[in-house]
């Protein structure tokens, strides 16, 4: 660290607050599905305690980004590592407690951490990486990308490792006093001007005007909605109530794919064409999005031809772990490429709006759908909503700038 330049000590700083927060977030969303489900909610009850999470998840990227121009990027993240902690505190509480609108509260201020955390994380890159310099920006941001969502599987994992060894009140502690110090350590040793814009950005500048960041949101919302419409919930039930796998097996086996996901992702700049000298564009962002679009068409046809769900649903999750990865990466270089140089996060922030309004959609459909039609009907929406991201793909900006 101390022989690093200041740039990389802040991207190392700004990466491991990332993932530790990751790691709660995680292992936060398997102790809820997985306790709750076992309490007996149905589907749809598991999906709701997650919608205000969602709500707020959008709300919070919009503000944070005017937040993170005129305070700074370090006050949005320690904010966000802060409201994290007291989420989990507010779950510690005696069973009786455990109710509705108390879980859906603390997944409220959970959500709006999260966003915060995440939006602070990928705006600062484009703070600490000259403009000039693309092909280290693309590879700054899939490793960041890509090691996040290997270490939120990890998270999947330890919530149900942690709430086999130490219950559900045990696990929300442990968390919260780990997370409680990172938050320390962040708000001695981050940068304290880090995004600040130079002049401070008026409220009515919230909403995007530009045409290229606009469209790879509504991109982006149904990229994110076509994933957690069979993800989040869906999956995961379907697995328990009809493959009869455990709490460990469910969190070991979506942890290992969202770890491969992350890895795949943090490789995105070699597989998807940077060797080329060319940096991705428009193009590449439709090219990755058509493929993806036959996966789950092809698992919902094979889960009703009768073919056995086990192995559709392992393969098919792999592939689609992949190309799902790819097109998460290009998007997510996208974004802080076409940002503006001075307040990102405005940008940064409408942009992960649009995908917690994904996740929200994605979310929510996963309960009702499922509960009212069955996966297969989860895995035909999750294609639409990919066809449908990769026709607003084809209005992007195409260029060949040199890396």
């Amino acid at each position: 660290m101390t022989a690093a330049s200041p740039a990389v000590r802040q991207y190392l700083l700004v990466t491991g607050n990332y993932w530790a927060f990751t790691l709660t977030d995680g292992a936060l969303r398997m102790l809820v599905v997985l306790h709750f489900h076992q309490l007996g909610y149905s589907p749809l009850q598991v999906a709701m305690l997650f919608l205000f999470y969602e709500v707020f998840g959008v709300i919070t990227n919009l503000v944070g980004g005017w937040l993170g121009a005129r305070l700074g990027l370090n006050r949005t993240m320690n904010l966000g590592l802060a409201l994290q902690v007291g989420a989990l505190a507010m779950l510690a509480v005696p069973a009786a407690m455990l109710t509705v609108p108390w879980v859906m509260a603390a997944q409220a201020l959970s959500g709006i951490a999260k966003d915060l955390n995440k939006m602070s994380a990928k705006g600062s890159l484009k703070a600490l990486v000259p403009g000039d310099q693309q092909a280290k920006l693309y590879r700054w941001v899939a490793l960041l990308t890509g090691s996040k969502n290997a270490l939120k599987g990890v998270g999947f994992f330890l919530g149900a490792l942690l709430l086999a060894a130490l219950g559900f009140d045990g696990a929300v502690l442990a968390m919260a006093g780990a997370l409680a110090l990172v938050w320390l350590g962040s708000v001695l040793f981050l940068k304290a001007d880090l995004g600040r814009a130079k002049a401070k950005p008026k409220f009515r500048e919230l909403l995007s005007k530009s045409p290229a960041i606009n469209r790879l949101s509504a991109a982006r919302l149904f990229l994110f909605g076509a994933r957690d419409v069979w993800f989040v919930v869906a999956l995961p039930v379907f697995l328990a109530t009809r493959l009869g796998w455990s709490h460990l097996q469910i969190g070991g086996f979506l942890a290992l794919w969202i770890i491969g996901y992350g890895a795949v992702q943090a490789l995105a700049p070699a597989i998807t064409g940077l060797r080329t000298r060319a940096t991705p564009d428009g193009r590449t962002a439709l090219r990755w999005a058509l493929p993806l679009a036959l996966l789950p068409a092809g698992m919902a046809v094979a889960l009703g031809a009768g073919l056995p769900p086990g192995p559709v649903l392992v393969g098919g999750l792999l592939a689609f772990g992949v190309l799902f990865a790819l097109n998460s990466a290009l998007h997510s270089f996208l974004i802080i490429s076409y940002a503006r140089e001075d307040g990102v996060s405005l940008d940064v922030g409408f942009y992960y709006m649009a995908n917690a309004a994904g996740r929200l959609l994605g979310t929510v459909l996963s309960g009702w759908v499922y509960q009212a039609a069955g996966l297969e009907a989860c895995l035909w929406i999750s294609a639409a909503f990919v066809a449908v991201a990769a026709a607003v793909s084809l209005a992007l900006p195409r260029h060949a700038r040199p890396a």
